[in-house]
């Protein structure tokens, strides 16, 4: 078990409440997805267990995870509700309450006040990641949300920092909670950090330098600012690095499509604001880079340790001007150590560098409601073996739309095979992504 599973596990089957700090990657998902089974009713069909997170790719991420762990149990339902999305389908999907419902706050609301969703026997309430729905703005609907379940219930609130609003909003609504609180800081042997000095106006400039001199296959780049997200990626676009924008005015198939593209490997540099980047699962990131320093230091401690996972070595780059200087300052005093500041000069360009995603992506013209699954494009791909398995990488699938990543050299091959042929005895349009 991980610290924070070994910690908070045993107050959790026991139905305690329990307030949890523990960093990206630590395992909370498991610890809460392991109780609410636990106190789970399979035979009646009723929501007895709900899960607040502050983003749909959250909210994807952990119902993966707790219909993993629901694997033993028959007949268990998981439904996703999430904004961004037609209300349709999912009123559909609650003409049978489902066991267990994960989603976002502002959709789980509406679906309160409309009826359609009912907690009146809810066991089990999970708000995951609070800081960041906080910070989102979702604390009045969080709190409408819980007057419309029992009193008598388990509370369990994980964040992984712990401002003031996260204590109110935990008297508001805990009893008596557990505190547990796992070291929240980074093994130095796993993860490199160096920070670099620059000048005003060099910020773009000393990015590249970075890019050129470490040459990492995957890196999340942050920026406080979405603007600065847009125009950070067509700048790295325009020098002939394959950069993709996340942020807050994306819309959500454009949102999915920029994560596809990131975790299949199609595109090697993700530039990020802290609230877009949340809830992303991107396993073997090279790097982490700050391209702005974050005001808090216990959300650059949070940003950095998306790399350096599962055991693997990482990296985490900083930039700061001078006037920035106070940022570093409060890092080593939240860190408790001094960080490494190297001078730009160390960094090496190289001549005809470039950062070429291994993959490229094609997109499917059907989807999960066309019966598409992952299996019938693989098959499609691979019938008459001239594309071996081995050069078709991730497939994602979604209501309407399907994305599978093939290794960059057969990229032509693989959409004329698509487009020209059939995917489960049908046509779909297909087409590459850039």
């Amino acid at each position: 078990m991980t610290p924070i599973q070994a910690q908070s596990l045993p107050a959790i089957l026991e139905g305690k409440d329990v307030q949890a700090q523990a960093k990206t990657g630590s395992g909370k998902t498991a610890a809460f997805g392991i109780g609410l089974l636990h106190r789970l009713d399979a035979q009646t069909y009723q929501t007895q267990a709900l899960v607040l997170c502050p983003t749909r790719e959250l909210a994807d991420q952990v119902s993966k995870e707790i219909r993993r762990l629901a694997r033993p149990i028959p007949n268990t339902k998981i439904l996703t509700l999430c904004g961004g999305i037609p209300m349709g389908g999912q009123l559909a999907s609650l003409d049978h309450q489902p066991h267990i419902v994960v989603g976002t706050p502002g959709r789980i609301l509406k679906h309160l006040q409309k009826g359609s969703l009912n907690l009146d026997h809810l066991k089990t309430l999970v708000l995951d990641e609070g800081d960041r729905m906080l910070d989102m703005g979702f604390h009045e609907d969080i709190m409408s949300i819980v007057k419309f379940m029992p009193a008598k219930r388990q509370t369990l609130l994980f964040s992984a920092t712990y401002p003031d609003e996260i204590k109110d909003i935990s008297k508001a609504v805990q009893k008596d909670p557990l505190d547990v609180h796992v070291e929240s800081l980074h093994d130095d042997k796993k993860i490199k950090q160096v920070f670099y000095e620059i000048e005003k106006g060099d910020r773009t400039q000393t990015l590249i330098a970075l890019l050129h001199h470490y040459r990492p296959e995957s890196s999340v780049v942050f920026c406080n600012r979405k603007h600065q997200c847009r125009e950070l990626a067509e700048e790295l676009w325009q020098q002939g690095f394959h950069a993709l924008a996340l942020h807050g005015d994306l819309e959500q198939n454009d949102r999915d499509r920029v994560l596809v593209q990131f975790s299949n490997k199609s595109s090697s540099i993700l530039i990020a604001t802290d609230v877009a980047a949340r809830g992303l699962d991107i396993k073997d990131l090279s790097a982490v880079i700050n391209f702005e320093i974050s005001q808090d230091p216990e959300i650059h401690i949070h940003r950095i340790g998306r790399t350096g996972r599962a055991g693997k070595e990482g990296l985490a780059l900083s930039l700061f001007m001078p006037s920035e200087a106070r940022k570093v300052t409060a890092i080593e005093e939240y860190q408790k150590s001094s960080v490494r500041i190297d001078p730009v000069s160390t960094l090496k360009m190289r001549e005809d560098f470039k950062l070429s995603p291994p993959m490229v992506t094609l997109c499917i013209n059907g989807g999960r409601k066309d019966k598409v699954r992952a299996g019938d494009i693989l098959g499609a791909l691979t019938a008459d073996k001239k594309i071996p398995g081995k050069q078709i990488g991730k497939i994602d699938l979604f209501n309407n739309v399907a994305y599978v990543a093939v290794e960059r050299s057969i990229a032509k091959q693989a959409l004329k095979v698509l487009s020209e042929g059939k995917i489960k005895g049908r046509k779909f349009r297909v087409r590459k992504l850039s």
